[in-house]
C-alpha cells in the first residue's frame, strides 16, 4: 500500500445499532470520497469512509487527465504542486486531425491539462483526510440503509463477513456507477452503453509517441496512449465491428491490431502487464439527493471518458457538497442548502454526458452528412474564439456557474479566479482553511468578522478595485456588490456564513 497506514486515522467504533452516531458515512474512497471526507474534517466533521475493497491503492485506473479547475479546487487545499511535480502538463487538445485547442489562454494560473494517473491523486487526497481525523473502514460492504427524520442506518456486512449496523446523520454515496447507496434509495440510473468492447492495457513501448498524449479514430477503431512515468503506458482502445463480453480474454495482439487502425502503428507494444475489457455507458441519476442521502461522482454519473471528465466532475461534485454539509452540521444553515447541490451539479454532469458523448461519436463518424458536420464543427471552433473558449471552458470545468437568486449581482454564482491579494497571497491560498473569504477594498468595514473568524476570512483587493465580494469555500461567489456598503456586507455574511 502507497498511502499512509490505517492506524493513523481515528479508531473504529464497533458495529452495532448502538455505536455513537456519526455525522457523515461516505461510502467509497475513490478521488470523489477521499476529497469529500477530507473536506468534511478539515472543516471540523467527525466523518468515516466505508470501502468494500481490502485497503490499497489500486494502479490499475481508468482516469488520467487533471483539468484546470480540478488543479484550482486541488490548489485551495494546498496539493496541486504536489501533483503537477508528479504529472506532466499538455496544453493542447488534437481532436480529429482537424481541430487543436489551446490551453495557453486560459483564464486560470493552470494554462494546461495534467497528465497523471487517478492513483496518484487518490495518494494525496488519502493522506489528507487521514490527517484531518477520517475514519477508514475497509473491506466493509453497505447492504442497504433505511432513512428517519433523524438519521441514516446503514447496513454493512464487516470484514469478518458478519452483518452489522452503523448510524449516520447523512451518507454520501461516491461508490461508483454500480452504487450500492443509489440502489438502496430506489434510484434508477438511466442510459445506455454507448461503447462497448473497450480495452485496456498497461505495455512498454518500443518507440516513444511524439505527443504526450496520442489518440486518434479511424476505419471504425479508436485508440489512445498515455505514460505512466514508470516505462508503462496506458492503451485504451476500441473496434466498433468487434462488440464481445466483458469477460472475454485480451490479447496483446487483438490490441496491437486495433491501435493500428487507429494510430497507424503500435509503437512495438510488447510486455503487457495487465489487459482488461470493459463497456462505458452514459447515464446520471435523475436525483442527486433522497432526504439524507446524496450521491456524487460516478454513483451519480457516467460518461464516455472522451475529454477526460470523469475524475474531475467527481471531484468538483466533492468540493460543492462538501462545504454545504459541513455548514448545516454546525448549524449555519437549513435544509435549502442542501437542495442547491443536485440544483447546481445536476447540469453540470447532464453538460458533461452530452459533450463527451458528441466527441465520441464526431469520432467515429462514418456517415457522409456526419463527417460533413465534424469537419464544419472543427472549423468553426478553429476560427470562432467566443465558442472555442466555451467549447475550452467545458472540458476544463472553468466554463461552468451556477444559477443565482432573482436581482442577484451579475458575479454571483460565478467562479471566481485565483486572484492576488493585497498582502502578497492569493485567493486560492486563503481558501486552503475550508472558510468563506470576503474581499473588499482597503480600508472597508467587513461587519462582524471577529465573530466569525473561525468559518470566515477576510482579504483585500491588490488592486483598486471597489468591489465586495463574498467567496464560497468551493472557490464560487456567493454574494457580490458594487460597493463596500458595510450594512450590505453584514446581511450578506449573515445569511452565507452565519
Amino acid at each position: 500500500m502507497n498511502g499512509t497506514p490505517h492506524d493513523a486515522g481515528t479508531p473504529a467504533a464497533p458495529l452495532t445499532s448502538r455505536s455513537r452516531p456519526h455525522p457523515v458515512i461516505v461510502v467509497g474512497s475513490g478521488p470523489t470520497g477521499l476529497l469529500l471526507a477530507g473536506d468534511l474534517a478539515t472543516a471540523g466533521v467527525p466523518v468515516t469512509v466505508l470501502e468494500k475493497r481490502p485497503r490499497g491503492i489500486s494502479n490499475l485506473s481508468r482516469a488520467f487527465v487533471l483539468h484546470a479547475r480540478s488543479l484550482e479546487q486541488l490548489d485551495a487545499r494546498g496539493l496541486a504542486d504536489e501533483l503537477e511535480a508528479v504529472g506532466r502538463r499538455i496544453d493542447r487538445f488534437r481532436l480529429y486531425r482537424r481541430l487543436e485547442l489551446s490551453l495557453a489562454t486560459l483564464p486560470s494560473r493552470f494554462r494546461h491539462a495534467l497528465v497523471i494517473p487517478q492513483y496518484e491523486v487518490e495518494k494525496v487526497l488519502e493522506r489528507r483526510a487521514v490527517e484531518a481525523g477520517v475514519e477508514f473502514r475497509y473491506e466493509t460492504e453497505v447492504t442497504g440503509l433505511a432513512q428517519d427524520t433523524d438519521g441514516v442506518t446503514v447496513e454493512v456486512r464487516t470484514p469478518a463477513g458478519e452483518g452489522g449496523t452503523l448510524r449516520a446523520g447523512y451518507v454520501v454515496g461516491t461508490d461508483g456507477m454500480r452504487s450500492a447507496v443509489r440502489n438502496a434509495v430506489g434510484l434508477p440510473f438511466p442510459g445506455r452503453s454507448a461503447i462497448r468492447s473497450v480495452m485496456l492495457a498497461d505495455v512498454r513501448l518500443a518507440e516513444e509517441p511524439e505527443t504526450l498524449l496520442t489518440v486518434n479514430a479511424a476505419r471504425d477503431a479508436f485508440a489512445f496512449l498515455v505514460p505512466f512515468g514508470d516505462g508503462y503506458y496506458r492503451v485504451i482502445c476500441w473496434h466498433r465491428g468487434h462488440d464481445v463480453p466483458d469477460d472475454e480474454p485480451v490479447g496483446l495482439d487483438e490490441i496491437k491490431g486495433v491501435t493500428r487502425l487507429a494510430l497507424g502503428r503500435d509503437f512495438g507494444m510488447h510486455d503487457a502487464r495487465w489487459t482488461s475489457r470493459f463497456h462505458s455507458d452514459e447515464r446520471q441519476a435523475p436525483a442527486y439527493r433522497v432526504g439524507r442521502v446524496f450521491l456524487a461522482g460516478d454513483a451519480a454519473h457516467v460518461h464516455t471518458p472522451a475529454g477526460g471528465q470523469g475524475m474531475n466532475t467527481g471531484l468538483q461534485d466533492a468540493a460543492n457538497l462538501s462545504w454545504k454539509l459541513a455548514q448545516v452540521i454546525h448549524g449555519r444553515g437549513g435544509d435549502a442548502l442542501l437542495d442547491t447541490y443536485e440544483a447546481e451539479r445536476h447540469p453540470v454532469g447532464r453538460t458533461v454526458l452530452l459533450s463527451s458523448g458528441a466527441i465520441v461519436r464526431f469520432a467515429m463518424a462514418r456517415s457522409p452528412w456526419m463527417l460533413a458536420l465534424r469537419t464544419a464543427g472543427a472549423a468553426f471552433l478553429n476560427s470562432v474564439a467566443p465558442a472555442r473558449r466555451r467549447a475550452l471552458g467545458q472540458i476544463t470545468g472553468l466554463g461552468y456557474r451556477y444559477a443565482a437568486p432573482r436581482g442577484a449581482h451579475r458575479l454571483t454564482g460565478t467562479r471566481v479566479p485565483d486572484v492576488r491579494l493585497a498582502d502578497g497571497t492569493r485567493l486560492h491560498e486563503a481558501l486552503r482553511g475550508g472558510h468563506f473569504v470576503l474581499i473588499t477594498p482597503e480600508g472597508a468595514d467587513g461587519g462582524q468578522v471577529g465573530a466569525r473568524k473561525d468559518r470566515l476570512a477576510v482579504a483585500h483587493w491588490a488592486s483598486d478595485r471597489r468591489t465586495a465580494l463574498l467567496v464560497r469555500p468551493d472557490g464560487y461567489a456567493a454574494w457580490a456588490a458594487d460597493t463596500a456598503d458595510p450594512s450590505a456586507i453584514e446581511a450578506a455574511l449573515t445569511a452565507h456564513v452565519g
